[in-house]
């Protein structure tokens, strides 16, 4: 008997030595991917901010807009100066220093309304500037479309909320 417990005793001691176990709890979980930031836009006429790249190649020549209030409240119409830039775009991207190159239309809302009705209203608006460039010549094959609505929104008064509501147009991928 006294010969069992000793066995018993030695395999528990050596049974009994720490092991290293894994555990994920204590493990911090990779951080969610944050989406890619937006180019930089600069507003270029009332309802359209161009992407840095774009203005630059094509040599744009554009008038001061930071103070020009953008689309108007709940409206995906644009205004003669917007049609004067899209112009210049359009040139450019037809039979310009980019020619054939892809353009990407992102339209955008201001932040009253549900998330739902501002998604809509973005691609209404880039919808706008798309069938305008199209009627310039710019190719379907061109134009990639898409909408923010308010996502990015960060105005908080009317002054801040009409710039909001616009339509950024960057080189596409």
């Amino acid at each position: 008997m006294k010969r069992l417990s000793l066995v018993v005793l030695i395999l528990s001691a050596a049974c009994s030595h720490p092991t290293q176990v894994k555990s994920t709890a204590s493990v911090a979980p990779a951080p969610a991917a944050k989406p890619a930031p937006a180019p930089k836009a600069t507003p270029v006429s009332p309802s359209v901010a161009v992407g840095d790249s774009l203005a630059k190649q094509c040599e744009l020549k554009l008038g001061n807009t930071q103070a020009a209030p953008k689309f108007d409240y709940d409206t995906s119409e644009l205004a003669p100066s917007d049609r004067d830039v899209l112009q210049q775009i359009a040139t450019c991207v037809t039979t310009g220093p980019l020619k054939g190159k892809k353009l990407e239309l992102t339209g955008r809302a201001d932040p009253r309304g549900t998330e739902e009705y501002n998604l809509g209203l973005g691609t209404r608006r880039a919808g706008s500037v798309k069938t305008f460039l199209q009627r310039l010549g710019v190719g379907d094959g061109q134009l990639g479309e898409t909408t923010r609505g308010a996502l990015d929104a960060n105005g908080t008064d009317e002054n801040g909320w009409s710039t909001d509501r616009r339509v950024d147009i960057t080189l596409g991928g």
